[in-house]
């Protein structure tokens, strides 16, 4: 029975998001709380490309409605990972971090939430330590709406714009610290899923409830509001599927790029905040309310940016009184590009890791 959970360990460990092995064994403990033997087995089967039931049926040899209930069954319990794509369920592996940890967002007990927060620490280590940075920051868009320059993949309002279906769930991360006894006052309904498929969220969901755009559309603004960071998962150009509206009293990946050293963990927006000298005053908003990153600080009763912190998400700019912080585009040569798609994301990703 150990022997499985060990080769699932290793097997999501192959991924290019990483699940690193440790000297206590806290990850096979995890896993064997999340999975049985059998869904272990069957997760070992799936492949990282989406399949349909019938088609993993016909690779193993079993009978389909056998296969899909099987299938259904881990989907629910969050065991895997699904979309609806050309009209068809499709089944697929996923990654511990994005994806298995935060599909158990209906399973999520005390035993679990410990063994977690014992594991994330090593996981960081590997989930942020090599390029390209899984998530990426995206500005408020009220803050850069008027930036000529601004690319599509860095506009929150233009990528849900586009998409077609949306769901919204409850953010694992505020549940994960409620458990805990240390949660926050932030919107717990806060991980936007989206898609470009039509009905993509129909056949059944994970968790949360199927909204409209208009409704996602209001929830970025509301999240914004709330002083939360849009993040975008993944980091790529084409392909992406959730903006994640983080706090930093809670998010495991801000946590993570703050407290950790994980540089990869989150790629900045390619905007910087900047503090007009002039009309600034000195009221201690920004610096003690707003920025997630304290990035802010004061030297000689003056307020400045740290360049080396600041990520450019804007939320320091909402609740200015004199309105005197700006985000600005960073010179084309300190701007990143993200990856093309996910495949150009995952192939990177693998080189930089020094996996097969």
């Amino acid at each position: 029975m150990t022997d499985i959970f060990k080769q699932l360990a290793q097997t999501l460990d192959q991924m290019p998001e990483g699940f690193p092995a440790t000297e206590s064994g806290v990850e096979i403990k995890i896993l064997k709380k999340i999975y049985s033997v059998e869904a272990a087995e069957m997760f070992l089967n799936l492949k990282r490309l989406p399949e349909t039931a019938e088609e993993v049926a016909e690779r193993l040899g079993k009978p389909v409605e056998e296969t899909r209930e099987m299938l259904d069954d881990m989907a629910i319990k969050g065991q895997l990972a699904n979309n609806r794509s050309r009209g068809k369920q499709r089944y697929m592996t996923a990654p511990f971090v994005p994806g298995i940890y935060e599909y158990q967002i209906n399973r999520l007990d005390r035993e679990l939430v410990d063994l977690v927060e014992e594991y994330f620490p090593f996981l960081n280590r590997t989930l942020g330590g090599f390029a390209p940075s899984v998530g990426r920051i995206l500005p408020i868009h009220e803050i850069v709406k008027s930036e000529s320059s601004v690319q599509p993949y860095d506009d929150v309002r233009e990528l849900l714009e586009v998409a077609k279906s949306f769901k919204i769930l409850d953010c694992i991360c505020r549940k994960e610290k409620a458990i805990l006894g240390e949660g926050c006052n932030h919107i717990l309904e806060a991980c936007l899923n989206f898609s470009s498929e039509e009905n993509a969220y129909d056949h059944f969901i994970l968790a949360g409830r199927v909204i409209d755009k208009e409704e996602a559309l209001e929830i970025i603004e509301k999240s914004a509001e709330d002083g939360l960071v849009h993040n975008l998962v993944y980091n790529v150009k084409e392909g992406y599927g959730a903006v994640c509206n983080c706090c930093s009293c809670c998010c495991g990946l801000l946590k993570a790029a703050k407290e950790y050293n994980a540089p990869f963990i989150i790629a900045k927006s390619n905007f910087i905040a900047t503090i007009n000298q002039d009309d600034c005053s000195v009221c201690g908003t920004c610096a003690e309310e707003r920025c997630p990153m304290d990035a802010i600080i004061m030297t000689d009763g003056t307020y400045f940016v740290n360049s080396e912190t600041c990520i450019g998400c804007g939320v320091c700019i909402i609740d200015c009184p004199t309105e005197s912080i700006t985000l600005k585009l960073k010179p084309e040569a300190d701007q990143e590009s993200p990856p093309t798609t996910m495949v150009d994301w995952f192939e990177e990703r693998r080189t930089s890791r020094g996996l097969s």
